[in-house]
């Protein structure tokens, strides 16, 4: 009898120990580091704050016009996941995005961009399970749309090369609510248009959106991050997803979804006596 106890009692401790420690080496060793926050491209040459004069020594010109979202753009979610006691991080992205801003003189005076919800997609097929379906329902909510409310003012015309910051206001409609949402964004000018990043920070009771925890296993934090870096063009722009209800730029080539790399660890093999 003593002895069977203790079997037992040997079989539970190995039981706590593997459930602590799988966790640990799937989150730092099979999964892998998160992807890297959306950046602008590294080609600034100078950098100021909102309303600043440029001190670029390239020519500036005017920006006056309407900029389409172009194939460099990109956007997605990154939230934080606790995985029986293991932090990490959850992000899912597309290409999927499609929009347009105008600008006249100094002041950017409207813009919207959309996103195909269906298209995100995390290196995590449980994840894009859970995600596509009872907590985003992309069928019945098939895009999320971030409208401009409020003119943003430049300062003046901005140099090529030139990065700066500014202040944005717009309505975000996201999982059948739309809310005023006010953030920071970078943009940088390029010879052929503009990059613009933006955070934009998202409380998911706020858009009634299911809290992304599943069971006790994996918890999240109760908000995260709407990330956007889209590509401005005044050229051909991308075409609105199939049956999203929008239209489509003329001459737009579809967009293409992103697939989040995980990171691949080598097989170990133990040898055998």
């Amino acid at each position: 009898m003593r002895r069977r106890w203790r079997w037992l009692a040997g079989g539970l401790a190995v039981v706590v120990v593997v459930g602590a420690v799988a966790p640990f080496v799937y989150v730092h060793f099979i999964e892998g580091p998160p992807p890297a926050k959306l950046a602008l491209p590294t080609v600034t040459t100078t950098t100021r704050a909102q309303g600043a004069t440029a001190t670029s020594t390239t020519a500036t010109s005017g920006v006056a016009g309407t900029y389409h979202v172009g194939t460099g753009s990109q956007a997605g979610y990154r939230v934080t996941e606790v995985l029986v006691g293991q932090h990490t991080t959850a992000v899912g992205r597309t290409k999927e995005i499609w929009g347009s801003v105008t600008v006249s003189g100094a002041t950017v005076t409207a813009g919207t961009f959309t996103v195909e919800m269906a298209s995100v997609k995390s290196d995590q097929s449980g994840r894009n399970a859970q995600f596509d379906g009872r907590i985003m329902d992309v069928a019945r909510y098939p895009t999320a749309t971030l409208t401009l409310t409020r003119p943003i003012a430049l300062g003046s015309v901005p140099a090529v090369g030139a990065r700066a910051t500014y202040t944005a206001t717009g309505n975000l409609d996201l999982h059948g609510v739309t809310r005023q949402v006010t953030f920071t964004l970078s943009a940088e000018r390029t010879a052929g248009g503009i990059y613009v990043l933006a955070d934009v920070p998202v409380t998911f009771a706020e858009w009634d959106i299911t809290n992304p925890s599943v069971g006790g296993l994996v918890t999240t934090a109760s908000s995260g991050t709407l990330e956007v870096l889209v590509d401005l063009t005044k050229g051909q722009g991308n075409a609105a997803a199939s049956g999203s209800g929008s239209s489509v730029t003329p001459g737009g080539s579809p967009p293409t979804q992103v697939t989040v790399p995980s990171t691949t660890v080598p097989q170990l093999t133990i040898p055998t006596r």
